[in-house]
């Protein structure tokens, strides 16, 4: 090779086993003009309860403690991602964790199927310790929810579908 990247497999095995025994999803090392990256798709996350940063619940006193109930609200998500042109589509305006119900334990704003007035709550997403309300661009049904609750979501990201 002429001025290729060198690169040896053995080190790039011991830089996926340490990505395996820490947790990571990536390693990169520059050097010079040289750059090996050493990525791994994280594997698929048990959904968890939701819980809300002390004093941060809608609706809740600033320093109230919030504890997840320990019966999870059984949300149904669809997995299918829509077309981006779809005419219901709600995408995320923000970067951001995404709750489906006002507060641990409460009942989602919508379920699959629930008819929605244009300006209605659909879900919060939290940036920066502020929750966000998502709300209805137009009346409808809820016929998609693509995301789950405590989901990190980007910008642009489909959450649901009302049509």
């Amino acid at each position: 090779m002429s001025n290729g990247i060198q690169f040896d497999p053995e080190a790039i095995r011991a830089l996926a086993q340490i990505l395996r025994d820490t947790d990571l999803t990536e390693i990169e090392l520059v050097e010079k003009d040289s750059r090996i990256r050493v990525a791994r798709k994280p594997p698929a996350a048990a959904p968890q309860p939701m819980s809300w940063p002390v004093g941060m619940a809608p609706g809740m006193p600033h320093g109230a403690m919030v504890q997840a109930d320990a019966s999870p609200v059984v949300v149904p998500v669809v997995e299918a991602v829509p077309d981006a042109k779809h005419p219901g589509l709600v995408t995320s305006p923000m970067v951001g964790v995404a709750y489906l119900a006002p507060e641990p334990g409460q009942p989602p704003f919508v379920t699959l199927g629930a008819k929605v007035a244009q300006g209605q709550t659909l879900l919060l997403i939290e940036a920066m310790k502020t929750f966000n309300q998502i709300k209805a661009p137009r009346a409808g049904t809820v016929t998609r929810i693509l995301i789950e609750p405590g989901t990190p979501v980007e910008y642009g990201e489909p959450l649901m579908i009302v049509e």
